[in-house]
């Protein structure tokens, strides 16, 4: 058996198998597999078809698959359609109202759910996962020999589509880094990118302060073992009234009450029962609750506190017309959040938006949707207490008008990530902090020039506000003088050279 190939040495398609075994060594560690529970039924062993997409995206940008391109989200859910296809995993067969779902496309969703066909061989070489792999295909009675080459087929055509053009190495695919250092090295890049658009003046709240955790979420898959109460019966029937609209309006305001207590949840499930079947009924009912929940006076803001400072500079911004740094300063202060309080904020933006159209439901009878929605949920979003009204209603508005955009991660913090990784794979410091910097250090030899430089330029001038200053009579001038040529002659001569005999010292 030959070792695996070196870089200099490898063609496009040991790169390729490489990233494919990567891709799929990856996916079956990093993607969290339990029990859930959908439309009353537990599955074992299973994952969600969106927390896979996750894990395959921050793969493919952390291994610089390709390069320092941006990586849409839509190239990793092929990805994930192809390892379907080559048998990798498999879609579960889940019942709506008694009637079997099959999933013959992979589906991006919280809602489906998926089992590993190839387990895990951690001990196994990447020529040894390919093979076992191969065998499990031909094992498999159910897929043909032609169906077995178009899989091979489509999983070419999708790693043809990546960046072959950047150089592959084993280690880039499988640093061996812990998550906490992971996450530690993203955290450390946001700031770095965070000082460079905002100009804040302490840093204490931002690299020490954190917000007290919000409470979980009220669905049934953080813990399947529990009992079928009233509460969660009344989310699943909103879930499969949701899954029946074609509504986007709908769809987007029902998402937004996963996150409500159960009291309200219960509430509006009867209302809707109660509503003739109209578009607007459902509508007033779902906005009035999520007003009643988010319009509380108290209510804690997404926008996590501590990191006032960043949305302060970010009005600034947009006061001043900078949209683009504006908006790549919230991804970056997105980015540092915990991921429940992103993710509700995300949803909540995203009703807004929607709700906000002209065309769409009349949400007030005197005011447009776009101003109900800004002045019902603005205190919810952002701690408006030290910021002016109207920078409040400026983010505010910014925010709901860039929703698409603004859980994106800016292709800047995936280059200085990507330079980050590649520095510690090279053997440097991991804490040597690489892209700008806000100093540098120096040698001795440099430092001892730049000491005397400064300490000479200083010199220079203080001889120079002696000689011109008109203030000073001439006895105290010319003591002056004679006290700087005793200490620093060089400086003296040099100062007035063929003056020098004028000079009375």
């Amino acid at each position: 058996m030959h070792g695996p190939p070196e870089t200099g040495m490898a063609g496009k398609p040991f790169r390729a198998t490489y990233i494919w075994t990567n891709i799929i060594n990856n996916l079956q560690t990093q993607v969290e597999v339990k029990r859930r529970r959908h439309n009353l039924k537990i599955y074992h062993d299973c994952f969600l078809g969106s927390e896979a997409v996750d894990v395959v995206l921050a793969h493919i940008i952390q291994s610089k698959i390709c390069g320092d391109e941006e990586v849409p989200r839509s190239k990793a859910v092929r990805l994930c359609q192809a390892l379907m296809e080559a048998r990798v995993f498999e879609a579960v067969d889940t019942k709506v109202f008694g009637k079997e779902k099959r999933q013959a496309k992979f589906e991006d969703s919280s809602c489906s759910l998926y089992r590993f066909l190839i387990k895990p061989t951690p001990s196994a070489s990447s020529s040894e996962n390919i093979d076992s792999e191969c065998d499990k295909r031909k094992e498999d009675s159910v897929y043909s020999n032609n169906s077995l080459v178009k899989t091979e087929k489509s999983l070419e055509d999708v790693l043809g589509n990546l960046n072959m053009n950047t150089t592959i190495t084993p280690q880039m695919m499988n640093l061996g880094l812990s998550q906490e250092l992971m996450d530690e090295i993203w955290r450390q890049q946001t700031i770095l990118r965070l000082l460079k658009l905002i100009e804040l003046p302490l840093l204490e709240n931002l690299l020490e302060g954190h917000e007290s955790p919000r409470p979980p979420l009220h669905s049934m898959d953080s813990d399947p073992d529990l009992l079928y109460t009233s509460s969660y019966l009344d989310r699943e029937i909103l879930k499969a009234f949701s899954e029946a609209q074609a509504d986007s309006w709908l769809s987007a305001a029902v998402d937004c009450l996963e996150f409500l207590p159960d009291q309200l949840v219960v509430e509006v499930s009867r209302g809707l029962a109660r509503c003739a079947e109209e578009t607007s009924q459902y509508k007033q009912l779902l906005y009035g609750t999520l007003v009643q929940h988010y319009g509380q006076p108290d209510y804690p803001p997404l926008l996590s506190n501590h990191v006032f400072d960043i949305h302060s500079g970010v009005c600034e911004l947009l006061v001043n017309g900078k949209q683009e740094q504006a908006l790549e300063s919230l991804q970056l202060c997105l980015k540092l959040q915990d991921s429940r309080s992103r993710e509700e904020l995300r949803r909540l933006l995203r009703f807004m938006a929607l709700a906000a159209g002209p065309q769409e439901t009349r949400l007030h009878k005197e005011i447009e949707n776009r101003m109900a929605v800004k002045r019902v949920f603005s205190n919810a979003i952002v701690y408006g207490t030290k910021l002016a009204k109207g920078k409040v209603d400026l983010l505010v508005l910014f925010m709901t008008d860039n929703h698409h955009d603004l859980f994106k991660i800016p292709v800047t913090l995936h280059k200085l990530v990507s330079d980050k990784l590649a520095s510690i794979i090279k053997g440097t410091d991991p804490d040597l902090i690489t892209g700008t910097t806000y100093c540098r250090r120096l040698t001795g030899k440099d430092y001892l020039e730049t000491v005397q430089k400064t300490t000479r330029e200083e010199l220079w001038t203080l001889l120079q506000t002696i000689h011109e200053n008109s203030n000073l009579c001439l006895k105290e001038k010319r003591r002056l003088l004679g006290q700087f040529y005793r200490g620093h002659p060089e400086i003296f001569v040099q100062y007035f050279g063929n003056r020098i005999s004028n000079v009375y010292i």
